[in-house]
């Protein structure tokens, strides 16, 4: 290999971390705030805090198209628009899909966003901590490998990551959904109030608690509480809830360790194979299309889930011909996504003459109750359902074909109390559930992409059938009336909860990474996004990963003064 001396020496860093979403940027402030000097390299454009946050502030009427999208934006993004959030606030947020092409050998949304902080501007803040329950599932129930790790061994940094974010949340005592340092919890509102109260009464198996959530209700570590504006993927001036920009970033770039290169799109690793060791990375230039090097001690890969693979799969040498450290031939394989889209709605009647106060940004939450004592015989884990209780405003008239002065006073009252309960429900890792190297679909920059081959199987299917049942069973056990359930479909990708295809595990041969995210094949190169996940559990998993990556760190750093990296 022909090395540029000057520019190795010139572009040499303690550590470089690759992504600066919810892990990367938890990954840079650790090793940062030990002393490492740190290069962080991101695919997409900078994004300031407040600085760049463009539509944060502006109100409904300010936008054109009142939140609507121009054909040629769903030309252009025709997987983004799939979800919800895709919308004319948000759409600067979002990838372009032309630019960025994959194959769906089976449907798969794959919701993006490229920029500094990544989705962690974008994300839905819910926070949970997984339990040893879910740590301890695959090996219970004979399924894929088993985690390395269990419940105690992550318990004291959920706490660390915790004390540092500020999750909201209510202490509840639940074996299967552990509690937190919590920060005050946000209130539930009447409707939300009674059903919880229902719940409690007629069911000694599951409870009805409010979200917990990364959003301060109180300030916190120099950041703002949250003003309940429900404007949050937009970023958020106020710093109130948990991102890359508002939290990890400063953090890190306070140690004065960071190098932040944003359009750095890394597509290989480089592997020294007489030191059994990564020696940095070959990255393109996003704007000029210039090829460069990096070079560094370690290197943690938290690209996200689809990311990192791509950069595994591609980093092919006569050492690791099938993708690197890819020795088990795990890697792309077992992709998981939660299973949602489906749940039970109706009408109240009652309280009339109450109403709320702001926009919360966060819903309710009934932890999973499936499978924990009784074990059904149709399907194995469980769900958890969120949701809340609203009543109908303004927008109830847009449909309508009134106009005058009457019709304008009506819409100033609000109509009737509604209250949803959304289903979230476990998928299992599946190898045949997969991601491989395309060669023959190229991006913009002329990189191979990915083919996805992933689909729920009966496990889901079945499971679905008792969200949507229960579902209707509790909401009608607490006096909701006209209760419709409802089921949208179920593909994966759009819970946004990718994980899997570069797993945790015991033994090498089934696996990617140790106990300590520390890759099997090359110990001085760590992932800590969602694909080093084992199975997906039900919970949300970012803070699990806030929790992995931060540990991972201490253990590297430890290890790099050793010298055993």
């Amino acid at each position: 290999m022909n090395l540029n001396i000057k520019a190795k020496q010139e572009n040499t860093y303690d550590a470089i971390v690759v992504g600066s979403g919810i892990s990367g940027g938890w990954a840079a402030k650790e090793l940062c705030e030990k002393g490492l000097k740190t290069l962080m390299l991101e695919r997409g454009r900078n994004i300031q805090h407040i600085k760049d946050y463009t539509t944060a502030m502006k109100n409904p009427w300010e936008f054109p198209l009142r939140g609507k999208l121009t054909t040629k934006e769903k030309e252009n993004s025709p997987v983004q628009q799939r979800t919800y959030a895709f919308t004319e606030q948000t759409k600067h947020l979002f990838v372009n899909d032309k630019e960025n092409p994959y194959t769906e050998e089976q449907r798969f949304d794959w919701i993006r966003g490229y920029h500094v902080g990544g989705r962690s501007l974008m994300w839905g803040r819910q926070s949970y901590r997984w339990s040893e329950m879910d740590f301890a599932a695959n090996a219970q129930d004979g399924i894929a490998v088993d985690w390395p790790i269990r419940y105690k061994d992550l318990a004291p940094w959920y706490d660390y990551v915790e004390s540092f974010v500020g999750i909201s949340g209510q202490a509840e005592g639940l074996s299967q959904l552990p509690d937190g340092k919590f920060l005050p919890p946000m209130e539930m509102n009447c409707l939300e109030k009674h059903v919880a109260q229902k719940i409690r009464e007629n069911y000694t198996d599951r409870i009805m608690t409010i979200g917990r959530t990364a959003n301060l209700t109180q300030p916190h570590n120099g950041r703002g509480q949250c003003m309940y504006r429900n404007r949050c993927i937009r970023g958020c001036p106020y710093g109130a809830y948990f991102s890359t920009q508002s939290s990890t970033l400063p953090a890190a770039q306070k140690t004065g360790n960071l190098t932040l290169r944003p359009h750095s799109i890394v597509n290989e690793i480089i592997y020294d194979a007489e030191k059994k060791r990564a020696v940095g990375v070959r990255i393109i230039d996003a704007e000029s299309s210039e090829v460069m090097e990096y070079y560094a001690k370690i290197i943690f890969l938290n690209a996200s889930t689809l990311g990192t693979t791509s950069i595994l799969l591609n980093s092919q040498s006569e050492y690791f011909p099938n993708g690197f450290g890819n020795s088990s031939g795990q890697v792309g394989q077992n992709l998981m996504d939660h299973h949602f889209m489906l749940g039970a709605a109706g009408e109240y009647d009652g309280f009339s003459d109450q109403y709320y106060k702001g926009r919360r940004p966060n819903g309710i939450y009934i932890p999973r109750f499936r499978n924990i004592e009784e074990q059904r015989t149709d399907y194995i884990r469980g769900f958890g359902y969120q949701g809340g209780a609203s009543r109908t405003g303004w927008g109830s008239g847009n449909q309508g074909t009134e106009f005058g002065a009457e019709f304008k006073d009506s819409l100033t009252q609000p109509g009737p109390w509604r209250m949803g309960l959304i289903g979230f429900g476990e998928c299992l890792p599946y190898e045949e559930n997969k991601v491989t190297l395309n060669k023959n679909v190229v991006d913009k920059w002329g990189q191979p992409t990915l083919s996805i081959n992933c689909s729920f199987k009966e496990n889901e299917m079945t499971m679905r059938k008792d969200i949507k049942e229960s579902a209707a069973e509790m909401l009608e056990t607490a006096g909701i009336k006209n209760v419709q359930t409802y089921d949208y479909g179920a593909s994966p990708g759009l819970g946004i909860h990718e994980m899997g295809t570069a797993r945790m595990g015991k033994d090498p041969k089934t696996s990617v990474l140790n106990a300590f995210n520390q890759m099997h094949d090359v110990p001085n190169v760590f992932i800590t996004d969602g694909s080093c996940m084992t199975s997906s559990a039900c919970q949300n998993p970012s803070l699990t990963y806030m929790a992995l990556t931060a540990r991972a760190c201490d253990y590297a750093v430890k290890e790099l003064k050793k010298r055993n990296l």
